[in-house]
Parts: structure tokens; C-alpha cells; sequence
């Protein structure tokens, strides 16, 4: 056998076994038999001959390899120097270990009477002795482990040890052991190391609130990696993000609606004048009804006429969301209460409708528009429904707000014997509630801007729809509704504070008029509206009453939409009234209408402690207007971060601060979420229905995905609880259930 005359000190003894047997001479392999001592020895021969550099490099092959971080003596821990605290003491190791290129651990204490740490232990995150993992012996199976090469605990005996000093909050340095038997991180590897991808709570709080907005975890990575500059700068890749939205949804899992009638409750004890009502199905959650202070005063101003229509995709059990709409007096629409619910049947909605009512003082609307329309495309066939005829004329026909009864009735006919729809029974069912639904019927009736309340409640369920999706649990949903509303409150007091600044608008009509007569106080006179865009004249008559200003129009302009027309101020200009009677300035336009209900408060249902969660906004804040001033000064800037680097050593330095204690992921996720997670389950999330509008699974299945349902495979067994359910130890209720 051949052997080099140079051994690279990179090939480890393995390699050169490996090609050992790998070697074709077969005869030669078969006559070789070494001893440890004897490879050594043949590794490290050069011909017949062997040189002191070789059996040094051969030992250190053989022999553990220790290395001394390179670290100025200063920084270097002392035996038996003392510390003001423990959590002094810990810091000051830990700033070493980051100079030395390596990780910390924190490991085993003592106690005095169970109270008192009388000696901590600091290990390397490499330290200590790997787990023994269980091996089946019995298993049939031919497929072999495949070593972890990731496996971070080699056995390290770098540590140091704090021991208290008796009768004081003192701690010394009892024992420092320095020699590690790994190599250290270089700086280029820093960035990729585990301690480097770990999150802070601050990253967490990011996440979190990212979610409200609709904003995942991929994406919300890539907002922070681009608002800290760069990459670089963001230890967390996107699968720590992707990690901590999973275990947040792990814990909270089956506590969901438990949770979600908590936190409720919660706002039903500490807000005023919040409603909140659900309904159980068993230990099943079935429905759910709320409305704030603030959508009360808005029901209170605006709640002649409310709309609402379920909406679909905003939760993970498909439970429909209803909100009820409103206009104000900016003609936007606002929410005045909402509500879910896990079935759509008339009990359902019953309950939701009497909660309605109850929220809002037994006030019932004078006009409740839903929509219909998953009802229209079932009565109209294809071609009809495509037949752009027949929907201008229809739509023409419904939406016409100027139109008699009997008129109605007549062109009606008309259309339905034309296109042949004598024998559709939608349209008849929907001509014998033609006084529910035909503005021709209620022309005296105030429609506040409803009157096509599919618009209202389509764009309405849209907007919700941005902050809300498919995949969300209860709490989810509920946080990105309040996201929605904070947007749209937001919306109206912007409207507010222009309308202020607003000047007058001072318009032109042309109209002509001319007087007929007058007949008890009543002046009366016939008004032609001039189109601008043909020669053609629409004629009204309007009467006045004088001094006290009461003015009609048969155009009902006034009751359908609450404020006058142009033939009535034509009239009125005439006799020299330049200012609108009082009788007609309703509350629903006037610009003060919600200003005088702000006394209630603006609250934000915020996660966590809100007091400080306005406090680190403040802070934030604070730091950013602080910046402004010294981004374009170099020397500005160079003090501002000393000053910064001077409070933050300032705050680490500080003997009050305790040791931080190691929350569990139960107690992290409560704090992030701003709740506390119950114990006990008396309320459990609702099974998943099958609505009208969730819609079918239309998506078509591969080849592999049918025989597997079609298989007789039993499903894995979960090591947690030992049975064959589809999930794992991670996601195993019972464990859950247990932490």
C-alpha cells in the first residue's frame, strides 16, 4: 500500500477511512487490519520514516482540540471579583461572551430556603450533554436516521459560576473556566447565528400588530427588514416570523372563542355603555352580537334607515358577518353595530335582530334594507340575466323615485309579459311585496342615501374584507375589526374638520316659475326645470305659506332625501327668504351632529396594557422628532448616539433590574395579544358550516390526493396522546390542554 508523502491537515481520520474502503484493490484491503495505535502511525508516516511536525499534528487529530477566545485582558472575568447583583454579574459575562464570538446559557442554581440564588451557573450554548432519544429496536422499517448536523450541544465545559456573598445582594466570580472545544464565530458569521435570529419582543409586537392591517408574516418581514435599512439589520428570518404566527395560533387553537367571549365581556365591564350579547349552541359558540357607545350615538342620528347583508371569508369556522350600515351626514356609511354568526337559519337571525333592538334602547328603524341578490341570480336564467334590455328597463323601472303606484303597476306588467316571466315565481312573490321594496310605495318615507342598499352593503363588506381574511381565528377577526372601524371613525372626523373650513357654495338653478293662486295661505305656483343638456322641461308645483315659510313640492324631494329642493328655494328666493327655515335643517346635515357625543371618549381597543402601550407610542414618537432635528448634522448626530449609548449602558447597569425570568409561550403569546388565557373551556369554537355563500370546493384534485382518500390508510399516531388522530405531538390537544 501506497501512502502520501503529505497529509493535509483538513482530511480527518473518518475521510481517510472512508477511502480506505473504498479502494479497488481488494487483496490489499482484505490483508489490512490496524490497530488505533497503528492507524495513527500509518497516517502519519511519510516512506518508512516519521517527522516530529507529523506525530504533533497526528495527536491533535486524535486528541480534543481546546480554543482561547481572543479577548482583551480587561473584559476577561476575575475569580473572587464581586458584583453590585446577580444581574450585573450575568451582564458582565455575557458582554464578554459577545467580544469572544460565542453564546450564552444560562443553567443550574441553588437556593437559600428556596428564595435566595446562592450559586448560578453560565454555561456556553454549546455545553452540556445531548439527550438520549428514544430508538424502537422492533421497527420494520429499512429507513435509517440521518445524523443531525445542526446539533449545537457538543459538550462544551466553558462556564462561570456566581456564588452570593453572605448577608448582601453581592455575587463574586467562584469559578471561571475559559477553554472552549469548539471553534469561535468569526464576525462575517454573527449575523447567522441563533442568538442573532432570535426575536425581541419588540419584533414580536411588530408582527402582531402587522397582523391587524391584514399584513402576514412574509410580508411584514420584508416592511422590516426595509424600515431597518437592510437585511443585515434583521437577525429574524422569515421562518421565525412564519414560527411565531403558527405558535400563537397553536396556543390559542381551541381556546379561541373562549378567549374571544373573555375579552368581550372584558369591554362590556370597563367601557361605558358597551354592548355585547352571545348566543351557545350546547358548549358550542352560535352567535355573537356588539355595538360601542359610539356606534349607539351614531344608530341615535342616523337609524331611520339601516342596511345589512352577511358577508363571507373573514374566519377560519365561516361564521357570516353582519354589520349594519347607516349613513351620515357626510353620506358615508357607518357601522351601528355588527354581528356573527355560525348558521344562517331565521332563529339566528332573530336573535341577532332582537339584540339589535335591545343595544339600542328598543329603537326600531323606520326601514330595514337587506339584499337579495343571491336570490335574483337564481330566478333569472343566464340569458336573460345577460340581456342588457331588459336590466336598463327593470332597473329603471324599480329605481325610479318619481313614479305613481298605479304607473308602477302598469309598466310592470309590460316587462313581465314581454320577456315572458309570468311563471317565474320570484317575480311574483317579489310584485306582492312590491310595498316593501318599490319607492314608488313609501315616497314619503326618508331613505337618508339607502336607497340602493346594494351599493351600501357590497362596498361596505368590501372595505371590511381588506382588513380581514379566510384563515383568521376569532381573536384575529376581532382586532382587524377594529382596525376597519378606527379607519372609518377616522374618516368622518377628517370630513368633520373640513366641512368647518368649508365656504358656502352659492349655485344657480334654472328653473322658471310662475304663480296660479292662492288658496288658504297658500301661495301656489307652477315650476319648469330646465335640462342642461336638452331643450326638454320637467314640470313641479310648489306651494308656500307665509310668515311661517312652509314650503311643498310635488317632487317629494324633501321626504325622501331630507333636504329641499331647488324648485322650493327658487320660490322662497323669490319672496326674499335667504336663509333656510329651521323646520327644514334637520340633524341629520348639520355639522355638530356627533361633535357634542364626544364627550363618551375615544376609545382604542388596543392588545395589552393601554396605558403602556401609549406610553412606548409617546416614546417611539419622542425618538423620532428628536431625530429629525439632528439627521442632516454629522456632529449632531455623533453626540445624539452617545447620548442614546449613555442612557441604554445607563439602564443595563441598573442593579433594581431583576434577572429576567423566562416566561413560558403561554404567558409570551397572552402578553402579545393582550389577554389572559383561560384555564377552564366552557365555550368552544363552532363547527364549521357549509353557508350559502362560503361557496364550493371547486378546486380540482390530483391523481395522488384521490387515491389517498380513497386509500385504507390509517392515519399517523400522535406521540402525545398515543392515538391516531390527524394531528401531531405539536398541535396534540391533550398537551395543549395540559400547558
Amino acid at each position: 500500500m501506497s501512502h502520501p508523502k503529505e497529509i493535509d491537515k483538513s482530511i480527518a481520520t473518518d475521510t481517510i477511512i472512508a477511502e480506505i474502503n473504498s479502494s479497488p484493490n481488494d487483496e490489499q484491503i482484505d490483508s489490512i487490519s490496524f490497530t488505533s495505535e497503528e492507524l495513527q502511525t500509518t497516517i502519519c508516516i511519510e516512506g518508512e520514516s516519521s517527522n516530529s511536525t507529523n506525530e504533533s499534528y497526528c495527536s491533535n487529530i486524535i486528541e480534543e482540540s481546546e480554543y482561547k477566545p481572543d479577548v482583551p485582558t480587561e473584559f476577561v472575568p476575575v475569580v473572587n471579583s464581586v458584583f453590585k447583583s446577580l444581574n450585573l454579574a450575568v451582564k458582565m459575562y455575557t458582554d464578554y461572551a459577545e467580544m469572544a464570538s460565542f453564546h450564552t446559557r444560562l443553567s443550574s442554581q441553588s437556593k437559600y430556603n428556596s428564595q435566595i440564588i446562592k450559586e448560578k451557573y453560565v454555561i456556553c450554548n454549546r455545553g452540556g450533554k445531548d439527550k438520549p432519544k428514544p430508538c424502537d429496536t422492533l421497527a420494520t422499517s429499512s429507513v435509517k436516521r440521518k445524523p443531525n448536523s445542526n446539533k449545537i450541544i457538543i459538550g462544551c465545559t466553558t462556564k462561570i459560576i456566581f456564588e452570593n456573598v453572605y448577608g448582601t445582594t453581592d455575587y463574586n466570580v467562584k469559578k471561571f473556566f475559559e477553554m472552549h472545544n469548539h471553534p469561535l464565530e468569526s464576525i462575517e458569521e454573527r449575523p447567522y447565528t441563533r442568538k442573532a435570529r432570535k426575536m425581541s419582543y419588540s419584533e414580536k409586537e411588530f408582527v402582531v400588530r402587522a397582523s391587524k392591517a391584514k399584513i402576514g408574516p412574509t410580508m411584514a418581514h420584508k416592511i422590516r427588514v426595509v424600515l431597518k435599512g437592510g437585511y443585515e439589520y434583521v437577525g429574524a428570518k422569515v421562518t421565525n416570523y412564519k414560527n411565531l404566527r403558527r405558535g400563537v395560533n397553536r396556543i390559542l387553537c381551541y381556546k379561541d372563542a373562549q378567549i374571544m367571549i373573555n375579552k368581550m365581556n372584558d369591554r362590556r365591564d370597563h367601557y361605558p355603555n358597551y354592548s355585547f350579547e352571545f348566543l351557545r349552541d350546547g358548549d358550542l359558540l352560535a352567535a355573537m352580537f356588539w355595538a360601542d357607545e359610539r356606534e349607539k350615538a351614531f344608530y341615535a342620528e342616523f337609524g331611520e334607515v339601516i342596511s345589512f347583508d352577511a358577508t363571507f371569508r373573514t374566519n377560519k369556522y365561516k361564521m357570516v358577518f353582519v354589520p349594519f350600515t347607516a349613513v351620515d351626514h357626510h353620506k358615508k356609511s357607518v357601522t351601528v353595530g355588527a354581528g356573527l354568526l355560525s348558521r344562517e337559519t331565521i332563529e339566528s337571525y332573530e336573535w341577532l335582530l332582537k339584540d339589535f333592538l335591545r343595544a339600542h334602547e328598543g329603537k326600531a328603524p323606520k326601514i330595514v334594507l337587506t339584499d337579495q341578490d343571491a336570490a335574483i341570480k337564481q330566478a333569472i336564467t343566464g340569458d336573460l340575466f345577460k340581456n342588457k334590455d331588459f336590466k336598463k328597463r327593470f332597473n329603471k323601472l324599480v329605481w325610479n323615485m318619481h313614479i305613481k303606484p298605479d304607473e308602477f303597476e302598469k309598466k310592470w306588467d309590460l316587462i313581465i309579459n314581454e320577456f315572458n316571466l309570468e311563471d317565474k315565481r320570484w317575480f311574483n312573490d317579489m310584485f306582492e311585496l312590491r310595498d316593501k321594496w318599490i319607492p314608488a310605495y313609501f315616497s314619503d318615507t326618508r331613505m337618508s342615501g339607502l336607497m340602493k342598499t346594494t351599493s351600501r352593503s357590497e362596498s361596505m363588506n368590501s372595505f371590511f374584507n381588506t382588513y380581514s381574511q379566510s384563515g383568521n381565528l376569532l381573536l384575529h377577526f376581532m382586532m382587524n375589526y377594529d382596525t376597519a372601524i378606527q379607519k372609518q371613525r377616522n374618516t368622518q372626523q377628517e370630513l368633520d374638520h373640513q366641512t368647518k373650513k368649508k365656504e358656502i357654495y352659492k349655485g344657480s338653478w334654472y328653473c322658471q316659475y310662475e304663480h296660479l293662486a292662492t288658496k288658504n295661505e297658500w301661495e301656489l305656483y307652477k315650476v319648469e326645470q330646465l335640462n342642461k343638456n336638452s331643450d326638454l322641461k320637467t314640470k313641479f308645483e310648489v306651494e308656500i305659506k307665509l310668515p311661517t315659510n312652509d314650503v311643498k313640492c310635488t317632487c317629494e324631494h324633501f321626504n325622501r332625501f331630507g333636504t329641499l329642493c331647488r324648485h322650493a328655494f327658487n320660490i322662497l328666493m323669490k319672496h326674499g327668504i335667504k336663509e333656510i327655515p329651521e323646520q327644514y335643517i334637520e340633524n341629520h346635515w348639520r355639522k355638530d351632529v356627533i361633535s357634542r357625543h364626544y364627550n363618551f371618549g375615544r376609545h382604542v381597543y388596543d392588545t395589552g396594557d393601554s396605558e403602556i402601550n401609549r406610553r412606548v407610542n409617546q416614546a417611539y414618537y419622542n425618538f423620532e422628532a428628536r431625530l429629525e432635528y439632528v439627521r442632516k448634522n454629522k456632529e449632531k448626530m455623533d453626540l445624539f448616539v452617545k447620548k442614546t449609548e449613555s442612557m441604554l449602558k445607563e439602564y443595563e447597569n441598573d442593579p433594581t433590574n431583576e434577572l429576567q425570568k423566562n416566561r413560558t409561550d403561554v404567558e409570551e403569546v397572552g402578553k402579545l395579544m393582550g389577554i389572559t388565557i383561560p384555564k377552564d373551556i366552557n365555550i368552544n369554537v363552532p363547527n364549521v358550516q357549509s353557508n350559502k355563500g362560503c361557496g364550493k370546493k371547486s378546486r380540482i384534485q390530483s391523481a395522488a390526493e384521490i387515491a389517498y382518500k380513497n386509500s385504507n390508510k390509517q392515519t399517523r399516531r400522535c406521540s402525545g396522546c398515543g392515538e391516531r388522530a390527524p394531528h401531531n405531538l405539536r398541535t396534540c390537544p391533550i398537551k395543549l390542554a395540559a400547558e
